[in-house]
């Protein structure tokens, strides 16, 4: 923990560190420093590489204290951990295509290094450098960052960059920047981090990991299907699995909302606080958080709220925008086969409609419905799930930025989706050569997440189990899911230190249960607002008795 804090009076919350963060120890081996000069070490990997694989620079920082930044895209985003003085490298690989864009990384290399790494997966499309510099997916904010605590961390931008006001999918029209977007590029990262770490510290990393949320998420369980020998141990949160579902279904979904069908700010409160009051006391007590997600969406329904004939206004809904709810609700079905026999993307939940993530937005505004009905081509007004899935549409499967996806048939470009699938979906169920090199897989879903179905990361964890055995697949991963919380981590508890389980089953083979999730805000000091179990699928948190905001008050049923 930190022991104490001095905070700055400027816009930008400063902590100051007063001594080292005391953390469980963690030693694999006896530390590494680098070198007897790190000035010096550093300096030697400047222009260091091998083949295709470039360091541009590399040079020591100075330390940085804690900062927590007024606002920022998401809560987590508005933490900066204390980094100590570390050796920066950055470097790119060469593509194949010289029309291509390089892989460009970035490589943190610590003074005293524990012998691990971390690689941090991405987000969304990409197209920014991932630094390893922040937090890991869930993490406490008052938590000390991997870097501090002695792994070398490192990230990409997974070979491409994406200029402001151009479409996140520009990039996918080369060839070879989709293919390292879809896998590539985290494998080559990988390694070229592997071989400068055995440069700077005479020894090649004991134990590699591999952290991400929504799109890294889906990079990390890439990694375990496709490189299985390459790491020891996986935490995928909210990880967009079947990737072509869910452009087609976020693409679906977001034409039912044209027009009549498009649902109003204060209609989604509406909804929202509908839903708490068909399924909030249903768990036991009445705490504005619907624990049980799978039975509340078995028991709301929608039709309830259809306005009388000739009513309107903000407490009710039209027929049309009815529609729209039961479209997000249902499944999408392929009319064939996408890769490893998929073919459909499961709809989306129940609860935390009206959660504000994104400053006063978040839920259905900010990914579903955005603050204005859907516009050709997207805007930044409409809701991120249709500037992905409209974009993705035309730029990557019809391959025409001027593609109208209103008339967008999925038959007609079956093989263009197919040939996609195969290099996007992370749902291949046979886990088992990950399995055999003593791999560990953590996944975690938000049962109110509308960036991604947190049921496509359940049904395929459930194929994993079906293909492998329960008891085989519990020899190696977990499934958790938190309720109330959406794609980013907010609206109900959501962080732990899912980092330190991963080491503690990897190096000591303590296979993880039933955990705590905490909720806090991204202020100074740090403290924890509620508390709630953090329970391995199926099982969902019930309340028995006590304080609503302890975690000591509920049970994980079964």
């Amino acid at each position: 923990m930190i022991t104490k804090f001095a905070v700055s009076r400027a816009m930008t919350t400063t902590v100051f560190l007063s001594g080292l963060i005391a953390l469980p120890a963690l030693a694999v081996a006896a530390e590494r420093p680098l070198g007897a000069d790190p000035v010096a070490a550093c300096a030697t990997l400047s222009g260091a590489g091998s083949g295709a694989i470039k360091v541009d620079t590399a040079a020591l920082t100075e330390p940085k204290p804690l900062t927590v930044a007024p606002g920022g895209p998401t809560p987590a985003a508005r933490i900066s951990p204390a980094t100590p003085q570390f050796c920066r490298v950055l470097g790119h690989i060469d593509p194949t295509d010289p029309k291509a864009p390089p892989i460009r990384f970035q490589l943190n290399l610590p003074l005293q290094w524990n012998g691990r790494s971390v690689q941090y997966g991405g987000g969304g499309f990409n197209g920014v450098l991932i630094t390893g510099l922040s937090l890991p997916p869930a993490a406490p904010f008052d938590s000390a960052s991997p870097l501090a605590r002695g792994f070398a961390t490192y990230g990409t931008d997974s070979g491409h960059e994406t200029k402001p006001g151009e479409p996140p999918q520009l990039f996918a029209a080369n060839d070879e920047a989709f293919v390292n977007f879809a896998h590539a590029s985290y494998k080559k990262v990988r390694d070229a981090a592997a071989m400068l770490m055995e440069r700077a510290y005479g020894a090649k990393p004991e134990r590699m990991y591999f952290v991400g949320s929504s799109e890294g998420g889906r990079e990390g369980l890439t990694m375990a299907q496709r490189y299985p020998a390459d790491f020891d141990g996986i935490f995928a949160r909210v990880p967009v699995i079947n990737w072509v579902g869910l452009q087609h279904a976020g693409t679906r979904a977001g034409l039912a909302t044209m027009g009549e069908g498009w649902i109003r700010p204060a209609q989604v409160k509406f909804v929202h606080d509908a839903v708490l009051a068909a399924c909030d006391a249903q768990d036991g007590v009445a705490d504005a958080l619907v624990e049980d997600a799978v039975g509340c969406k078995a028991r709301f329904d929608p039709a309830k709220l259809l306005c009388a004939s000739g009513a309107g206004g903000d407490t009710c809904l039209s027929e049309a925008q009815l529609i729209a709810i039961r479209t997000l609700l249902s499944p999408y079905k392929f009319p064939f086969a996408l890769a490893n026999g998929i073919t459909e993307y499961p709809g989306w939940g129940v609860s935390g409609e009206g959660t504000k993530s994104f400053g006063p937005t978040g839920g259905w505004s900010a990914w579903w419905l955005g603050s204005a009905p859907p516009a050709l081509p997207p805007v930044p007004a409409n809701g991120i799930a249709w500037v992905y899935g409209a974009g993705g549409i035309a730029h990557i499967f019809a391959r025409d930025p001027n593609f109208d996806v209103r008339k967008y048939r999925v038959e007609d470009f079956a093989d263009r989706v197919r040939e996609v699938s195969a290099l996007m979906d992370s749902t291949n169920p046979d886990l088992s050569a990950f399995k055999a090199r003593g791999g560990k897989l953590i996944m975690l879903e938000y049962m109110a997440d509308y960036a991604q179905s947190p049921y496509a990361g359940i049904g395929y964890f459930e194929q994993v189990q079906k293909r492998m055995g329960e008891a085989a697949t519990a020899e190696f991963a977990r499934l958790y899911a938190a309720p109330g919380v959406d794609h980013v981590g907010s609206g109900a508890p959501s962080s732990v230190d899912m980092l330190s389980v991963l080491v503690d089953w990897v190096e000591k083979g303590r296979a993880p249960g039933d955990l705590v999730v905490v909720e806090q805000q991204p202020a100074l000091p740090v403290t924890v607002d509620r508390s709630l179990p953090l329970c391995r699928w199926p099982a969902w948190p019930q309340y028995k008795a006590g304080d609503s905001k302890s975690a000591a008050s509920f049970v994980c049923a079964r």
